[in-house]
């Protein structure tokens, strides 16, 4: 039997304030790179992850994009922070007996999620997890990248009587 997936709740701002690489672009932007490398990351990872980001000021209710099976986003409606939606979450997962962590800085939402028995992850350490996952793949996949020696030619994996009929077609042009 397989171990269950694990499931995280990622507070989006927060890891966007705490990633050095993200925290000096624009909003817009800084959530596309941080989708797509949360993407890459809960796949290799294997882990199921909701990413809540605050809505700030608008008057549009709460809305969500699952952008794989493993994978959603959630835009919160105004008044209503990250914090609040992730709080909810977690009383849900629990419900549905998921190992659940949550990845944020705040303070108020680390007491509410440890008395609930979800795991805290600090946006730093979260930052430095993916930073090594994304290095091991680069060292797994891309550094011993090694070309053959020898040139494979077709010739060499043909049989004798093929090869000299095949020769004999060519000269003929």
């Amino acid at each position: 039997m397989s171990k269950k997936r694990e499931y995280y709740l990622i507070d989006g701002y927060n890891l966007i304030h705490a990633w050095q690489e993200l925290k000096d672009e624009d909003f817009s932007t800084a959530r596309e790179h941080l989708i797509n490398i949360l993407i890459e990351y809960g796949a290799y990872e294997k882990f199921d992850i909701t990413l809540v980001f605050d809505a700030g000021s608008t008057d549009e209710p709460e809305r969500s994009e699952n952008l794989n099976e493993h994978f959603k986003v959630i835009y919160t409606a105004q008044n209503v922070t990250a914090d609040n939606v992730i709080e909810r979450l977690v009383y849900e997962l629990k419900k549905q007996k998921k190992e659940i962590h949550v990845v944020s800085s705040d303070s108020i939402i680390e007491t509410m999620i440890l008395g609930a028995g979800a795991y805290r992850h600090p946006s730093r350490e979260f930052y430095r997890a993916v930073k090594r996952a994304k290095n091991h793949l680069r060292k797994e996949f891309l550094s011993n990248v090694t070309l053959p020696l020898v040139r494979s030619e077709v010739g060499d994996r043909l049989d004798e009587k093929v090869f000299e009929k095949l020769e004999a077609i060519r000269r003929q042009k």
